[in-house]
């Protein structure tokens, strides 16, 4: 993980887990990420739907896109017809219960671009592992044009997995994204890294 954000949120769902796979929602306190907690979000899983929506985000997160971001699509910040289908990287973290590090890049309507971090992690909720993700969603650096030129789509440009001893470096995927009308199946998933880590 570059972002120190990322490095933050990590070690602290990392710390409530303990032994387990994925900490309880009702564990997080906002006061002990609260210096994360403008780049944070919550996401609610609808698995059979294969949606996500956004429950909570922090307020730079929400002035990065121009608006309150609570019950909107989490795979709307793609923007229309993304290369690469979002719901692929909620899809890892719920189905192998492990956390994923996503570079990004963001767009404006001007064509200003701005490179992201994406952390997502996975949250038990009511006894259900497919229920909640915590995340964060963090700018390399904090552009000049914050609150004034939202950003209209994001680009996936890395994926890296972070299994039991992983180190999260998050590197270039090996090959451009497919076409929008590319099969969202298997050829995306050849190009997850799997990255040995940290604690089952």
């Amino acid at each position: 993980m570059k972002h120190p954000t990322s490095r933050m949120l990590h070690a602290y769902w990392n710390g409530l887990r303990g032994a387990r796979a994925a900490p309880e929602r009702g564990e997080i306190e906002p006061g002990e990420i609260r210096h994360v907690l403008a780049d944070s979000l919550i996401l609610e899983i609808d698995a059979p739907r294969q949606s996500a929506a956004i429950r909570l985000a922090g307020t730079r997160l929400c002035a990065l896109f121009g608006g309150e971001l609570r019950g909107l699509s989490f795979a709307g910040l793609w923007g229309e017809a993304p290369a690469a289908d979002p719901w692929r990287l909620i899809e890892v973290v719920i189905q192998e219960t492990a956390g994923v590090v996503v570079g990004l890049v963001g767009v404006t309507e001007a064509g200003e671009t701005l490179d992201l971090e994406l952390l997502l992690l996975p949250l038990r909720h009511r006894g259900k592992t497919q229920a909640r993700v915590i995340g964060a969603l963090s700018p390399s650096v904090i552009p000049t044009w914050l609150g004034l030129r939202p950003l209209v789509a994001l680009r996936t440009v890395s994926l890296r997995i972070l299994t039991p001893e992983a180190n999260a470096t998050p590197a270039p995927l090996a090959a451009p994204p497919p076409a929008a009308n590319d099969e969202p199946g298997l050829e995306r998933r050849k190009r997850f890294v799997v990255h040995h880590g940290g604690r089952a």
